[in-house]
């Protein structure tokens, strides 16, 4: 059963269409890869499911209610979190409150200024334990290295999960693998299986096709903005097209 799919969605960029028409679904509780070449439509996908971008037509549904419009404040409503290809975090934050500010649901100044729960700041601790920052829990964002700054991120998108006291149902990654140092992306691949455990639903976009083939219950890959094919990871990756698109051969 499809928790979330598009009908002819619609999204052009100076006469371009990034994405033509498309019509996909995404499985409830199963981890669907989301693959392409470069311009095939991919990160402007996910922007247009999180309400980043506005659609030039068709229409989204989220637990069968569809959606014509998508505001970016309107998007955990509808239990939908995303990591970004380029991080972003609260620079100036302790890596903490990065975490606090999600937990907590408030702006910036109201998350730095009041007192914590106790609650929060026990959940806040069993994230970042789980991606391995808790050491790093009193520095500045800013200061973590590249890769450490991802793991926040994901850290900060793991804080939307109900075992982690929040409502969020499907969780987009980004490339979350890109500059990761091996046992960096160990804790990024554990940390989607468990989503998968909690029976959540996963969207990744990823190059690393041994990845893919690792994690992905379906594979979708677009094309020109259009669904070039749709199944399963090992049947879709045989495809002639899809080897011909993506793989270059």
């Amino acid at each position: 059963m499809s928790i979330l799919e598009t009908k002819k969605i619609v999204k052009s960029f100076g006469g371009v269409h990034a994405v033509d028409g498309l019509s996909v679904g995404f499985e409830k509780g199963k981890i669907t890869g989301l693959i392409g070449p470069n311009g095939s439509g991919k990160s402007t996908l996910i922007n247009l499911l999180t309400g980043v971008l506005p659609m030039d037509g068709g229409s989204v549904s989220v637990s069968d209610v569809d959606i014509f419009k998508l505001e970016p404040h309107e998007v955990s409503d509808y239990g939908i979190t995303r990591t970004f290809q380029e991080v972003r975090l609260f620079e100036q934050m302790k890596v903490i409150d990065n975490i606090l500010v999600v937990l907590t649901k408030r702006n910036v100044l109201s998350s730095l200024f009041e007192k914590h729960k106790q609650f929060h700041l026990e959940r806040a601790e069993e994230v970042l334990k789980k991606v391995g920052l808790w050491e790093k829990r009193n520095d500045l964002a800013k200061n973590l290295s590249y890769g450490q700054r991802k793991l926040l991120e994901v850290a900060r998108v793991l804080a939307m999960s109900n075992g982690f006291g929040s409502n969020s149902e499907i969780f987009f990654f980004d490339e979350p693998f890109a500059g990761l140092f091996p046992e960096m992306r160990k804790i990024v691949i554990q940390v989607i299986k468990d989503l998968k455990g909690e029976g959540k639903t996963v969207v990744l976009v990823e190059h690393n096709i041994d990845i893919i083939r690792e994690l992905c219950d379906n594979l979708i890959v677009l094309d020109s903005g259009q669904l070039l094919a749709i199944g399963a990871p090992i049947e879709v990756l045989s495809k002639r097209e899809v080897m011909d698109a993506y793989l270059g051969e």
